[in-house]
């Protein structure tokens, strides 16, 4: 059974105006006050966010029980600090983000200038262990074309300074400023994925391979594949859901290299437009299919990825669980659709991320 890690992204906001908050010190400080020698919480490019990691898991219940876990901890160590977390990808209300000054975030804001300074957005990475490089990178290449059906499940970043930017994941699009993201070609073999990142990294435009920030990439610190392109979710079961259609993935593209299926030959250019029409739609209008690149209801292609990896589901004991998780998240919509009736609801950006806080530890 292949382990799965999720690293989550949180914004730090005040309880009371629901504007972010540059605390990420004082909440890390609190937390290592606590737990000397915690290694779950870390600091993130913002002072207005913080990122989590849990531990590889096997059973999907674990995975999801310690999400809540960590939100909940987050939660805790933030209110100490006078702050709230939220599961957002973005923040709804206006904002100035205040990056954490190392040497490395000095060398980037040097570098890339106001793309540096607006990239306060939060994601959800995901983890699932491969057994080698050269499986690892057959995987990357086979699951290219079903990546933005996860950016549309996990869609929750509808609003950017203060307005509704009409994209449902628009995290993705400012993401996506980055000279080393978004989807990539064909690999083929470990040799030629090493050898790309190699030379990205010789030409200086980017400071070490830890800035590939390839849609999915080979971990450089795990022995895993990396999947990047999910919103933080607003809830901790799309989360859950995410990693396990993640892993459903991972497994599927590992056994159709073994039985010699070639992945999908779709360009980058198809992939990037798949992944535009997937931040702009969400679940809640068309997608591109991943097999045949053409338009489709949302659902549709939902249901198109389920059953791509149901065998894989059913082998590791995830596919009921999953049926049950998909149904409940498309009758209540993404994070963006939650959010918009929140808004419509309320008529406040405070309100509405302040039900966010709520919202965001299940």
């Amino acid at each position: 059974m292949r382990t799965v890690g999720v690293e989550e992204e949180l914004l730090l906001v005040d309880p009371e105006t629901g504007e972010p908050k540059a605390l990420s010190t004082a909440v890390l400080a609190r937390a290592e006050q606590v737990d000397p020698d915690q290694d779950v919480f870390e600091k993130e490019l913002h002072g207005q966010m913080l990122e989590f990691a849990t531990h590889p898991q096997t059973d999907m219940a674990a995975l999801g029980a310690e999400i809540v876990r960590c939100r909940k901890e987050a939660a805790r160590h933030a209110g100490e600090a006078g702050c709230a977390v939220a599961a957002l990808a973005t923040s709804p209300l206006p904002v100035s983000p205040s990056i954490a000054m190392n040497r490395r975030y000095q060398w980037m804001a040097e570098q890339y200038g106001i793309a540096m300074q607006e990239q306060l957005t939060c994601g959800c990475h995901v983890h699932v262990a491969v057994e080698s490089d050269e499986e690892g990178v057959a995987v990357v290449d086979r699951i290219r074309p079903w990546l933005p059906v996860l950016v549309a499940l996990s869609a929750n970043s509808p609003c950017w300074q203060g307005r509704d930017s009409s994209y449902e994941s628009y995290r993705s699009r400012v993401w996506g400023r980055w000279p080393s993201a978004g989807p990539t070609e064909l690999f083929g073999s470990p040799e030629r994925y090493h050898r790309q990142v190699a030379d990205m990294a010789a030409t200086g435009v980017i400071l070490d391979e830890g800035m590939v920030y390839f849609d999915a990439r080979l971990s450089h610190r795990y022995p895993t594949v990396e999947i990047r392109v999910a919103d933080v979710c607003l809830h901790p079961d799309t989360a859950q859901l995410i990693a396990t259609l993640a892993r459903g993935l991972v497994e599927s593209a590992a056994r159709d290299w073994r039985a010699g299926r070639e992945p999908e030959d779709h360009s980058v250019s198809l992939l990037r437009l798949a992944a535009w029409q997937a931040a702009r739609a969400g679940l809640s209008g068309e997608l591109l299919h991943p097999v045949t690149m053409r338009r489709l209801r949302a659902e549709s292609v939902v249901r198109a990825l389920l059953e791509h990896v149901g065998d894989a589901l059913a082998d590791a004991g995830d596919l009921d669980l999953a049926h049950e998780a998909l149904a409940e998240l498309l009758e209540r919509g993404n994070g963006a659709r939650v959010q918009r009736e929140l808004l419509e609801r309320t008529g406040s950006l405070r309100d509405t991320v302040t039900e966010c806080v709520r919202q965001t530890q299940g």
